[in-house]
């Protein structure tokens, strides 16, 4: 039987099958092909319960972990409403090919509405044409204000790893 939920990171179960998942994502070419690292793995489930504008969509098979989308808040100033951005989406081998993405977005779908966003977005790398044409089936299409300047792109500028106060406070309590 598959269960879509919203998680609650509190409990123990939830925030293993989040690491659990998106572990299995990272270790994967498309997540980057790295295991997520020790401090993630220990700090992410209370990192992201601490966010208010953070939802965890898990999804289980007759109780297993075979499915996360992970979804943070922003907010378009063009047109003054919240967005959605998904930000990791990752089914567990086992379980592909069953809908569960589709599931998953249903339910992102369904929080964007709740909270007045005015879409959904999302990343995806250009090599990932199973990704892309899974997204183009959700609605999803690359976004371009004028077709003669092209597609939006995503760009990043890492910074120097800094601390996170979760660890920043264990660091204290522990000095």
């Amino acid at each position: 039987m598959l269960e879509i939920i919203l998680a609650d990171l509190r409990l123990p179960n939830h925030a293993n099958a989040l690491v659990e998942l998106l572990d299995a994502y990272a270790r994967d070419p498309m997540g980057g092909s790295e295991p997520l690292p020790q401090r993630t793995r220990e700090q992410l489930p209370a990192a992201l319960a601490a966010r208010p504008g953070a939802h965890v969509i898990l999804a289980f098979v007759d109780g297993q972990p075979a499915g996360l989308l992970n979804a943070i808040e922003g907010f378009s100033t063009f047109a003054c409403q919240p967005i959605l951005n998904v930000h990791d989406v990752a089914v567990a081998p086992a379980f592909r090919g069953q809908g569960i993405s589709r599931r998953l977005f249903e339910r992102a779908e369904q929080i964007a509405r709740e909270i007045g966003a005015c879409k959904l977005t999302l990343e995806v790398l250009e090599g990932n044409r199973h990704a892309q044409a899974a997204y183009r089936r959700f609605g999803f299409a690359p976004y371009a204000l004028d077709p003669a300047l092209g597609s939006a792109m995503f760009w990043q500028k890492p910074l120097a790893a800094a601390a996170h106060p979760l660890a920043q406070a264990k660091a204290a309590e522990a000095a």
